[in-house]
C-alpha cells in the first residue's frame, strides 16, 4: 500500500476507529452490525427487527442496537429506535446519491461514496457534486474500477481532517467532499497540508476500500 495512503488510513482509524470499535463488540452484536450493512447494501434500506431474527445468539435486539449507536457503528434517528445508517450508507439525505442493486440510498461522505463498490463487490453509481463549484460529479464504478467520472479525469476527494464533534456523519463527514479538478482542490486547500489532505479518485478508492472491507470479515 501506498505510504500516503497508509498515513491517511491511520489518521482515520484513530479518529473514526470503526474495526476496533466492532471488534470490541460481544459476536452477536458484530454479527447484527455486519448484518445491517448488508442489509442497506442488498435492500437499500436498514431492517427492522422483525428482520434481524437470523442474526445468532441476539437476544436483545434493542440493547444491541444502542450498543452500536454508542460506538458510533450505527446512526439512529432522533427517538433512538429506527436506523437511518451503518458508515458508509445512509438514509438520511446527503449531497451523495448512491445507486446499487437497483436501490438509491446515499453515502455518508465523498469518500464513504467512492468506498460502496468495492466493499460490496458491486456496481455503483454515484451522483454527486463539486463541495466548492456546485459542479455535478458522477462516477460510475464496478468493485475497485472507475468506469466513468464526469466531469472528468481529475476529480479529487478532500478531507479537512477533525474529531467527530457528535456522530462523525454529522460532523467530520461533512468535511470530507469531492472538487472537481486539481485547481479547485489546491484552492479548497488553500495552503494547510497538514489538516486538509487531497486524494485522487484511485488513491481514494483504495483508501476507503482499507478501511471499510475489513468491517465486513
Amino acid at each position: 500500500m501506498d505510504s500516503i495512503i497508509e498515513a491517511a488510513l491511520a489518521r482515520l482509524n484513530s479518529q473514526l476507529p470503526l474495526k476496533a470499535r466492532q471488534d470490541s463488540l460481544p459476536r452477536a452484536m458484530k454479527s447484527l452490525h455486519q448484518h445491517i450493512l448488508q442489509h442497506l447494501a442488498s435492500q437499500g434500506r436498514p431492517p427492522d427487527a422483525d428482520e434481524v431474527t437470523s442474526v445468532p445468539s441476539l437476544q436483545d435486539y434493542s440493547a444491541g442496537l444502542h450498543r452500536l449507536a454508542a460506538d458510533d457503528l450505527v446512526v439512529l434517528d432522533s427517538t433512538g429506535n429506527r436506523i437511518m445508517g451503518a458508515y458508509p450508507l445512509t438514509i438520511e439525505s446527503t449531497p451523495h446519491r448512491v445507486t446499487l442493486h437497483g436501490h438509491t440510498l446515499h453515502a455518508m461522505c465523498a469518500l464513504d461514496a467512492v468506498s460502496v463498490a468495492p466493499m460490496f463487490a458491486t456496481e455503483v453509481l454515484i451522483e454527486s457534486v463539486c463541495h466548492a463549484s456546485k459542479t455535478p460529479v458522477v462516477i460510475h464504478m464496478r468493485d475497485s474500477r472507475l468506469l466513468k467520472v464526469q466531469p472528468g479525469a481529475e476529480v479529487m476527494i478532500g478531507i479537512r481532517w477533525q474529531m467527530p464533534s457528535t456522530v462523525a456523519a454529522h460532523s467530520m463527514c461533512l468535511q470530507m467532499v469531492f472538487l472537481k479538478d486539481r485547481q479547485t482542490a489546491d484552492t479548497w486547500q488553500d495552503g494547510d497540508s497538514d489538516n486538509v489532505s487531497l486524494f485522487t479518485l484511485p488513491a481514494a478508492v483504495a483508501f476507503g476500500k482499507a478501511f471499510f472491507l475489513p468491517l465486513l470479515t
